[in-house]
């Protein structure tokens, strides 16, 4: 799929060498490294131990048809990916998921979070996702001000939840809801 682009977008000549498409096992080794710069180097991630291709590849099939994992690639390579996830597993939050976006470090501030976060969106509304959650660690303004152009809310922090670096770490809560016909409210 290509992206639709404003031809006064900064980054235009890049984003019209990229492809955003569904991943696929032969996309793990990828999805894993980036995941697991996350987890050495950031708080995007409370997991804190580097995972396996083979623990990845339980993640995308657990996801299955109603949480989609989204892979953009610029000029063939993987840039990034974003998945919507199960929030639980109780049945009635059946139409609410959390969204998760990672880019790859060396092609970070390029504009593909922004491309991921759409396109995810997009394909959440199409699987009938009527509430996506976002949960961004304290510090992390670049995520802030990504999941805030797509018209995510704050709606609660929750104090010292996580332990990263020796540090306890609050969590921001930010949603965003869509209509019945996919549209936010």
């Amino acid at each position: 799929r290509s992206c639709d682009l404003d031809i006064s977008d900064p980054f235009r000549e890049v984003r019209t060498m990229i492809e955003l498409r569904p991943a696929t096992d032969a996309d793990l080794p990828a999805i894993t490294d980036i995941y697991n710069d996350a987890i050495v180097n950031t708080v995007a991630t409370f997991d804190l131990e580097a995972k396996s291709v083979e623990e990845m590849g339980l993640w995308l099939r657990k996801h299955g048809d109603r949480y989609p994992v989204v892979v953009c690639l610029s000029l063939g390579r993987i840039v990034g990916y974003a998945s919507l996830n199960e929030y639980s597993p109780k049945k009635a939050y059946a139409a609410t998921a959390e969204v998760s976006v990672y880019i790859a470090p060396d092609s970070r501030g390029e504009g593909y979070g922004r491309t991921l976060l759409g396109a995810i969106i997009e394909a959440g509304a199409q699987k009938g996702i009527h509430a996506m959650i976002a949960r961004i660690t304290e510090g992390n303004d670049i995520s802030v001000h990504l999941f805030k152009e797509f018209d995510f809310r704050h709606v609660g922090r929750l104090k010292e939840v996580g332990t990263k670096f020796e540090r306890l770490l609050d969590v921001e809560l930010y949603q965003r809801t869509m209509d019945e016909s996919g549209r936010q409210e």
